[in-house]
Order: structure tokens, then sequence, then C-alpha cells
């Protein structure tokens, strides 16, 4: 694929920006490490110095192996030289705007929680900048995912079901309804461009999942080859039946991480981003893309496995899932029929 010209990419970020209310005078900080991409970091830093904001570039050693290779999985922990640098924390803390170009990000740390309570608000990128043009959000993203948070709020039951046997229902009492919609405009809040996915934080559900063959397994970053069926009793991962390796893939994955948190299910939720493609993982080699076409496309299905952070849960062996052609309903309220999107209003 071809690479976007320098000077596209600035004004790639200077749309960006401006979606995520960047203004003159406000304070932003560029967060990177040394294996982030150079060019985003100038170009992010010329789209801001565009609109007159006051820039910082910040550098910090990268992030940590251990549990899982920290490079755009949407897994591993991520940025953890932030959690001993009180000066780097103050800085972010203190900024109005964090752009994090760190190639994992560190959203399952205590860092980011003290970072947004400061009012920071903060944007996180990390896949290609074909990916990222391709799925350039709207300010109309936002009414979209914020209509199906409302109606998850709403809700008393998340049912998932499907032709291959998927029959899950979610309890979503108390689930802490949210949304991503790749714009990180009001304090305090994070977000992740590209994403537009609506998602909530199921504490408990009964039921099955069947992982059918084209299905994605991320952060493995594969497509599913034989199925696979999880048996879900009381939010947890009970059973995994199946006779290809992508079952004994799952078991394995259960087993060495040798943590009973690991195996309950985290947030879950359906995907409004229109122009993802579902494909574009065999099109990049892995490293270089966090999948987020596969966790955000209209219409599919997306469960989690691992942290949960309203159950105190913080594992680091997280799984994301995403799935096509289920069929999502809030109490009755179908908001995905059969693999297509059906808007909310």
């Amino acid at each position: 694929m071809p690479n976007l010209a320098p000077m596209d990419l600035v004004e790639l970020f200077r749309k960006e920006l401006e979606l995520c209310k960047v203004t003159a005078g406000e304070s932003l900080v560029i967060l990177a490490e040394p294996a982030s991409r150079s060019e985003y970091v100038e170009a992010a830093f010329a789209a801001a110095l565009a609109l007159k904001a006051h820039v910082i570039q910040a550098t910090l050693p990268g992030g940590s192996p251990v549990p899982l290779p920290s490079s755009r999985t949407g897994s591993g922990a991520g940025l953890t030289s932030l959690d001993d640098n009180p000066l780097a924390l103050s800085l972010l803390q203190g900024a109005d705007m964090v752009l994090d170009l760190t190639n994992e990000g560190f959203i399952h740390t205590e860092s980011l929680g003290k970072i947004l309570g400061a009012n920071t608000r903060m944007l996180f990128v990390a896949d290609p900048p074909e990916v990222l043009a391709r799925n350039l959000p709207t300010a109309e993203d936002k009414d979209r995912v914020r209509a199906g948070a409302a109606l998850l709020k709403a809700g008393r039951e998340l049912r998932v079901t499907s032709p291959h046997g998927t029959d899950l229902a979610a309890d979503l009492t108390d689930a802490h309804p949210g949304f991503q919609c790749g714009i990180a405009d009001d304090p305090g809040r994070w977000d992740h461009w590209p994403s537009t996915m609506v998602l909530g934080w199921p504490k408990t559900s009964e039921g099955q999942i069947v992982i059918a063959p084209g299905d994605i397994l991320l952060p493995f970053k594969t497509y599913v080859r034989d199925e696979v069926t999880l048996i879900i009793e009381k939010g947890r991962i009970n059973e995994i039946k199946g006779t290809g390796g992508d079952a004994r893939l799952l078991e394995r994955f259960f087993a060495d991480a040798d943590d009973e948190e690991a195996r309950f299910l985290s947030h879950m939720g359906w995907g409004l981003m229109k122009n993802a493609d579902w494909f574009a993982m065999a099109l990049y080699d892995r490293e270089s893309l966090m999948g987020m076409d596969a966790r955000g496309l209209a219409g599919n299905f997306l469960f989690s496995t691992g942290p949960h952070p309203f159950m105190d849960r913080h594992t680091y062996n997280h799984l994301d899932i995403p799935l096509r052609g289920c069929t999502v309903a809030v109490d009755g309220h179908t908001v995905v029929d059969d693999g297509v999107l059906v808007e909310t209003d």
C-alpha cells in the first residue's frame, strides 16, 4: 500500500485534532516512545502548531513485554515506564490534551485514571496511516454511539444469537455503558482513533458463544479456522469445546495465564464503524496495526475477556474477539440483525 505523503499526514492529524476541539492556546502533549512512528509525531506536532496550540513532545522508555508483547495488541500493560515517573505523570495531568502515539498505550494501567481524573482528554493512535484515513471519524459518529450507549443504559438484558449457535444473555444492571467514537473532545475522556463502537461491562452473563470460522482472535491477530464454543456460566468461561487448533490455542492461553480472572468475560457490545475493513488485518504484518477495523466494524459483536474495572479485576491476560453474522438485541430491540447494523435513533 502507498504511504501517505508527509503533507497529507499533517492535514489528517489537523482534521482529527479539530474534531477533538484543540484550539489556540491549549496545551497538547504528544506522548511517544522510541519505537513510535516518527512520521506521526512530526505530523501531529505540525498540525498542533497550525492550530496554534502549545505543543510539547515527551518520549518515555518503551512498554513492558510481560505478560504479552507490548506492540499494538490492545492487551498488554503498555507504557509501564510512566508508572514510576511522577514528573511525566504530572506533565500529562497538566495538559489539556494528550495525544498518545505509543505502540501499546496504557489503557489497563492506574496511570490512565490519574490523568483522566485531572480532566485531561486523551486520544490513542496506533494503526497505519491508511487505516486512520479511511476511518477518520465525523462529529455525527459521536451522536450515533451515544444513542447506542443510552439504549444500553436503559436496558435490562443484552441478548446475542447467531446461526452458528451463539445464545448469550448478559445482565445490563449497573453495566456502565460507554462508547468509543475516535474523538476525545470532553474533559477527562479517553478515546481511540479509529474506533466507533458501543460497549458495556455486564457483571454476569449466561449461555454460549460460538466463534465461527472467519471470526478473529485478538491480540493473536488471527482468523479462526475451526469452530470454537465457549460455555459461559455466571460470566465465566467454564468450558471450551472444539476439535481444531483454535480451541487448543484458547485452552492453552488460559492454562498458561494461570489467572482465574482471565476466564471471566469483560466488556461487550457492537461496532458502528461503516468504513472498517474486516480483511485489513490480512494486508499488514501483525506488528504494524492494532486491529481496530475488526473491533469497530459496523454490525459486529465484540466481546472481551479478563479485566473488568467495575469488578476490581485488573489482569493483563486480555482477549478481544469480534464476531460477524450475529443478531444483537437490547430488551428485544434489535441493533444488529444477522451481522447488519441497525441504527439506533
